[in-house]
């Protein structure tokens, strides 16, 4: 298992230099000058001119390429062209709330989901089937914000339930962490639990009719053991799948569900950057999310064997 872990994580150092490379340029290649968003509408050419020299945006585009990518391999992000505060403090500050939120999202969705993609096969074709799965098209159809917005207006704004925004550590005390953490988790989850329930139900379904179900339903186990200790284990390599791809679609979810929220994490710190053209946050940040993604990916093909024992590495 250890060679197929190193093999893996050689093969992701040619994909994360390659999305370094594509950013950088498209960064570099589209329309915006973060110096004219520093300098302001009244900064005259020469004053451009200078900024962009002591920000290095008029050296060679590959020597400026070759140049970051050099830091990076030292663990060196560059600082904000903005703040001019380093990278990693930025995302050193903003890592916690994105974490948090991202956790919470996906256990909520988890915890949900996989009971009611179950309760959906055990019931197939029934109200209680029908009911659900319309249930989950609805949750996967509605955008996140419009969800969180309803949220607000009727927990938040009027029983008064929970804040409206913000965010508050763990170390501020677990109820002014998890209140503020409910709303956005719960929105954010919807299309998540819409999807693994789907993804849930068929694989269930299709399990239950092969013939080990039917010989232990004949050796008089019951339905419960049936479903935990037969279906739901062979089912589990594709349901694993969908929750590592729900955690990998997070990434697009929290900057949306960040906004809304006013929550001061990746997402909104990854929303700020772009606007402002700070080239040096994004390309810092849209990195950071694919190792994560090659990361959760390695899990997941790791968490197949345990599943399926025919599973070899």
């Amino acid at each position: 298992m250890l060679g197929f872990v190193a093999k893996r994580i050689a093969s992701a150092i040619p994909v994360l230099l390659m999305v370094a490379v594509i950013v950088f340029l498209v960064l570099r290649l589209s329309p915006g000058d973060p110096a004219a968003m520093i300098a302001g509408p009244n900064a005259t050419g020469e004053q451009l001119e200078q900024l962009r020299d002591s920000m290095g945006l008029n050296e060679p585009l590959l020597q400026q390429l070759f140049l970051w990518l050099g830091e990076v391999a030292r663990g060196d992000f560059g600082v904000s062209l903005i703040s001019g505060k380093p990278v990693t403090e930025l995302i050193g500050d903003r890592f916690g709330p994105t974490i948090a939120l991202s956790l919470v999202t996906i256990v909520i969705a988890v915890t949900v989901a996989l009971p009611l993609g179950v309760i959906a096969a055990w019931q197939q074709g029934k109200w209680l089937d029908r009911t659900i799965m319309a249930g989950s098209v609805l949750g996967f159809s509605v955008p996140v914000f419009i969800i969180g917005y309803v949220m607000i207006l009727i927990f938040a704004r009027t029983l008064g339930w929970f804040p409206v925004q913000g965010y508050k550590p763990i170390s501020s005390g677990l109820w002014e962490f998890a209140s503020r953490l409910v709303l956005p988790s719960v929105a954010l989850s919807f299309p998540y639990i819409a999807l693994i329930a789907r993804i849930v139900r068929t694989n269930v379904i299709e399990v239950m009719g092969e013939d080990y179900i039917r010989t232990a339903r004949a050796k008089g186990q019951t339905e419960r053991g049936v479903m935990t200790e037969h279906a739901l284990r062979n089912a589990a390599v594709p349901i694993v799948t969908i929750i590592g791809v729900s955690i990998t679609m997070l990434i697009s979810g929290v900057v949306v569900t960040e906004s809304v929220f006013n929550i001061p994490g990746l997402g909104r710190l990854m929303l700020e950057a772009v606007l402002a053209r700070d080239y040096t946050v994004i390309q810092a940040v849209i990195l950071l999310f694919s190792t994560i993604y090659v990361f959760i990916n390695l899990t997941v093909d790791l968490l197949y064997g345990l599943f399926d024992p025919r599973i070899r590495y």
